[in-house]
């Protein structure tokens, strides 16, 4: 992604970042409104599916087993609290493509629990981390950060708005 995997410090906080950037485009874009974020679903879903595929080979050509050149992992586990933004609550979206103090903070919310998750990795993402050594256990212990980051904004969503 972009050659972030080859920086010396924090490339998967790098990755994220982009991820995050990314995604604030595709929002002033508009590219939320419409049929069109079914799409991005189905899209992630094919780089997962293929990321899954040539993990274990690339693990084994950098001899590691989740090699920090390897970020499509955080990509697709920082893409998901990013995505549910657009499917969140119909009063939420009202906000239409305008960029705006809220979809700000939900991006940066999202990046900062993500990074917490995946850094941290509270159970069940140690269990997987530890126990799982194939492209599966790279990918899900980044998903499962993904999903907590999720569940987290959420539940400020709710209590918030």
């Amino acid at each position: 992604m972009f050659g972030v995997g080859y920086f010396k410090y924090a490339p998967g906080t790098a990755a994220s970042f982009i991820t995050c950037v990314i995604y604030y485009i595709l929002w002033i874009a508009e590219f939320s409104l419409h049929n069109n974020k079914i799409y991005l679903v189905y899209f992630l879903i094919i780089i997962l599916i293929y990321s899954i595929a040539i993990i274990d080979k690339l693990s084994h050509l950098f001899k590691k087993k989740d090699p920090k050149e390897i970020v499509v992992d955080e990509f697709i586990g920082q893409s998901i609290p990013l995505i549910s933004f657009l499917f969140r609550p119909e009063e939420f979206a009202n906000l239409g493509g305008r960029t705006n103090n809220v979809v700000i903070i939900y991006i940066l919310l999202s990046f900062i629990l993500f990074r917490f998750f995946d850094i941290l990795k509270p159970f069940p993402i140690n269990i997987v981390d530890k126990k799982i050594k194939n492209g599966v256990g790279v990918m899900l212990d980044d998903i499962i950060a993904g999903i907590y980051s999720t569940i987290i904004i959420y539940i400020i969503y709710a209590l918030w708005f």
